[in-house]
């Protein structure tokens, strides 16, 4: 039997300051505080909503545990199209956030190597794909960078 399950409920990041966090993720992303969590009347954690589909968000108060989890991409935020997520590659420029750029990717479009205030890799990956994996097969990729780079260049895109 295969259990049934919904999707991700929420993503969940270790923060060293909770505050600066907060206002990274609102002012960069567009989330928005929906729910608090305190321990002995000090804020410990926050569930943030994206108004416009992003997926939930929680952060939570963990210095320790944000320095050691700095660098690692943990999750890719799903972006609809390459249009899309050229927007957003434009809208962090502007931020003056630094990131990689828009890449093609083994199936879809990636901007990676955008980084949060404790240093954690946000990266983001279209929903839109180039690339059709039929049910029930394996894409076996080696080297994923330089395939994607190749694969794009013989594509024209």
């Amino acid at each position: 039997m295969i259990p049934t399950l919904a999707g991700v409920h929420h993503l969940k990041l270790p923060v060293a300051d909770l505050a600066r966090s907060i206002e990274w993720y609102r002012t960069r992303l567009g989330y928005r505080v929906q729910v608090e969590f305190t321990e002995n009347g000090v804020l410990a954690g926050v569930g943030m909503h994206h108004p416009d589909g992003g997926p939930d968000f929680a952060l939570r108060r963990d210095p320790e545990r944000a320095a050691a989890a700095a660098g690692f991409d943990y999750f890719a935020i799903g972006v609809p199209d390459k249009a899309a997520i050229l927007a957003l590659a434009e809208h962090l420029t502007a931020l003056g956030e630094q990131h990689a750029g828009v890449h093609f990717a083994t199936i879809g479009w990636i901007l990676p190597l955008l980084h949060d205030p404790d240093g954690h890799e946000v990266r983001f990956y279209t929903t839109q794909h180039h690339t059709d994996i039929p049910d029930g097969e394996v894409l076996a990729v080696d080297n994923p960078r330089e395939t994607a780079e190749a694969r794009e260049q013989h594509a024209g895109d």
